[in-house]
């Protein structure tokens, strides 16, 4: 078995003045995410599951240091790059696993047809099967977003921004780009996100510092879920 890597992740709401400042100081030593699109972002949409008495969300509420949540991703509408992600949190330290799903296998699990999951042979499919039928997991709401994406080598440092935080509420459509979307979260704010490995280096550390600049735990997640 493979030791899981952690690493550090840091999220920061900051305003709309604070984002620009940011990203003029960043775009000087980082390299865009080359997947974006020519306006440097990539829309992202998730379908989170969790179980029927909420534990996921309780557990994000009450501030627990270690807790895991299931997601189906999708990126720009494609279907050719689907991935189901685990996503565990320890204190300050996240690790991020995912399998390739295509679209079919996705119908199949939305349909309750997942039996094809434990005879897979994948350890993270696998464990989501059992988690499907002993914590009772299901579909839960769609969490839309656009993500502008830097990547600096030394510490293997992500810096992102996401905006635009939509919430499908209990809409679990996650092919279907009419599905209505409501907006969740603050107007006029975005979220800074920084990961990294073993260490950030202090010329990312002085970038990113700005006189309204918190660290908090924020949950695409729980946000999405206000309306239920």
């Amino acid at each position: 078995m493979h030791a899981i890597d952690y690493r550090h992740e840091y999220k920061h709401v900051i305003n709309v003045p604070d984002y620009h400042t940011l990203r003029q100081r960043i775009r000087l030593v980082a390299t865009p995410d080359p997947h974006a699109g020519a306006d440097g972002r990539y829309h992202i949409r998730s379908l989170y599951f969790d179980s029927d008495d909420d534990r996921a969300l309780r557990e994000k509420v009450a501030g627990l240091p270690n807790r895991e949540k299931y997601r189906i991703r999708l990126y720009n509408g494609c279907e050719d790059f689907i991935r189901l992600e685990k996503k565990c949190k320890v204190g300050s330290l996240c690790n991020k696993q995912s399998v390739r799903l295509t679209r079919g296998q996705v119908e199949q699990l939305l349909a309750g047809d997942t039996a094809w999951m434990a005879d897979s042979g994948n350890a993270l499919l696998i464990e989501f099967y059992a988690k499907l039928r002993h914590q009772r997991l299901r579909p839960k709401t769609l969490v839309d977003y656009w993500r502008e994406a830097y990547r600096f080598p030394y510490g293997n440092v992500r810096i992102t921004f996401d905006a635009d935080l939509r919430t499908g509420v209990h809409a679990t459509g996650l092919f279907d780009p009419n599905t209505p979307t409501l907006r969740a979260g603050e107007p006029g704010l975005l979220l800074l996100e920084v990961k990294y490995d073993r260490f950030l280096p202090d010329l990312i550390r002085d970038l990113i510092q700005t006189n309204m600049r918190h660290s908090e735990s924020f949950s695409k997640y729980a946000a999405c879920r206000i309306y239920g």
